[in-house]
């Protein structure tokens, strides 16, 4: 027999000029109380996971795949820019006006926007508008997941820098990232999101 743990918060991934990619979940509602975490992976495909907690950075790290784990402060203001220090990463981005995704994603009830089944009837045409998503699948050791989207959000303007290196200008996450079974949206978004993860 296995569990159902429900993460509630934001994912956030943007592509920089260097190469290096960040994604940032925000979980001011998980099975961990809030926390939050950034992935990295830089233009050589090397995977860095930056997690607030021992136990969020075990969890995670047994879920996606990493080459180095560090567990470090991670601090996460919201508003009209969103700001972020994860030890090494200092990151900040400016979301957009919601388009019509958004909307659309709105109007769907908070209720079944994080049901397995409804995030598996949405799979094909998530794939079709938002090349390299997937809502659901599994990155190995017989977790599975289902990724509830219920807002989007361009990622209009964004900054960061690693070990005090600037890292570029805000571009497209390309290639795609390579830290479990899909990537974030190929442009910069900030997505409002239930994850379901099922746990052995």
């Amino acid at each position: 027999m296995g569990q159902r743990l429900r993460f509630d918060g934001w994912i956030a991934g943007v592509g920089t000029t260097s190469g290096t990619r960040l994604v940032l979940g925000h979980w001011p509602d998980s099975p961990f109380g809030p926390v939050s975490d950034v992935m990295v992976e830089d233009g050589s495909g090397r995977r860095t996971l930056l997690a607030s907690t021992g136990e969020l950075a075990e969890f995670v790290a047994a879920t996606y795949r990493f080459d180095e784990v560090q567990v470090v402060p991670v601090s996460v203001r919201r508003g009209a820019q969103w700001a972020v220090e994860a030890g090494p990463l200092r990151y900040a981005f400016r979301p957009g006006k919601r388009r019509p995704l958004g909307w659309l994603l709105q109007a769907v009830p908070s209720a079944l926007a994080g049901v397995p089944a409804w995030v598996r009837l949405i799979d094909l045409p998530a794939r079709v508008v938002l090349p390299g998503v997937r809502t659901h699948g599994s990155a190995g050791n017989g977790r599975y997941e289902w990724y509830g989207a219920r807002d989007v959000h361009p990622i209009v303007r964004a900054s960061a820098s690693l070990d005090g290196d600037d890292l570029g200008s805000l571009t497209a996450i390309e290639p795609p990232v390579k830290f479990g079974f899909g990537s974030t949206p190929r442009d910069p978004s900030l997505v409002r999101i239930t994850t379901t993860v099922a746990v052995p």
